[in-house]
């Protein structure tokens, strides 16, 4: 990718913010849902993200006891803090400060995330990223991707970016997918610093900020807010600029344009195939 393609000629607008909403999962875990089933459509391809971070061992330590999915991929990003994946493929990795775990649940695995401090800060998210039709009933995968491992570069303003998925100025990420070409970028920029990112027009895209403030052209997106950013076929990108030290993770894909049956942790096409995960789970063929 030449420096040329990643400038930012038109840049995309935000559309609009969203706070999200404040839920409980797992076995008890508080966590902050900002992308929810309601903006999956809009989103596409991507189904959640939820934002937790808590130094209150009471907000996280009882984890995610053993739990199915079936038919998409969760990308687990921890800031902070240390999960230990357990799944019934007989795979097991930790996830520790500024790690990824990548997961293709594909078919069907159950797994488990649990915390392994008990106190401190925990920090993170997790995403999910629906599968094409055509891969859904893919065997299980996952990969632990240590924060050393993440590509990373840093620009003449001295913004810092990882690139966890997709490409940024010419940097590959760890992670690439051919069906949904996802960008998944943590961006961290000092005050007054600009960044930009070339973005095709046709996929969604979305930033959530978690420091400091960020102004989108004149809006401005403070932390706690994800800033879903307008389609355009005029536009080719987005500038941000740092009103004071802020980090972000910006994400974006091409959408599947395919439909969406969700019951809970099994996302499939139809109806059938939803009651289908269901029974295979409870008959023991997930992830044998």
């Amino acid at each position: 990718m030449t420096q040329e393609l990643n400038i930012v000629h038109t840049p995309r607008a935000v559309e609009r913010l969203v706070g999200g909403q404040f839920v409980m999962d797992g076995a008890g875990v508080r966590i902050n849902r900002v992308l929810t089933e309601s903006l999956q459509r809009r989103l596409d391809p991507f189904l959640m993200l939820d934002a937790f971070g808590s130094d209150k061992p009471g907000d996280y330590i009882a984890g995610f006891p053993e739990h199915p999915h079936r038919g998409f991929e969760t990308i687990s990003y921890m800031i902070a803090g240390s999960m230990r994946h357990r799944d019934s493929a007989g795979n097991e990795g930790l996830i520790t400060d500024g790690g990824v775990q990548w997961m293709t649940a594909g078919r069907g695995v159950a797994h488990s995330e649990m915390p392994e401090q008990s106190d401190g800060m925990m920090e993170g998210f997790q995403l999910w990223l629906n599968l094409p039709a055509k891969d859904k009933m893919t065997a299980p995968w996952y990969r632990d991707i240590p924060n050393t491992e993440i590509p990373r570069f840093t620009t003449g303003a001295g913004v810092t970016v990882q690139v966890i998925a997709g490409a940024s100025h010419g940097v590959q990420g760890a992670v690439q997918r051919e069906g949904t070409e996802p960008l998944y970028l943590d961006v961290n920029l000092p005050a007054n610093a600009s960044f930009e990112q070339v973005l095709p027009p046709g996929h969604n895209a979305f930033m959530y900020i978690f420091r400091g403030q960020v102004l989108v052209g004149e809006k401005p997106v403070p932390a706690g807010r994800m800033a879903i950013l307008a389609n355009s076929a005029q536009a080719d990108g987005v500038r941000i600029m740092a009103a004071q030290d802020s980090r972000l993770i910006l994400i974006a894909g091409r959408p599947l344009n395919e439909p969406i049956a969700q019951y809970g942790p099994f996302v499939m096409n139809t109806q059938a195939e939803v009651f289908q995960a269901v029974e295979d789970f409870r008959a023991g063929r997930f992830g044998a």
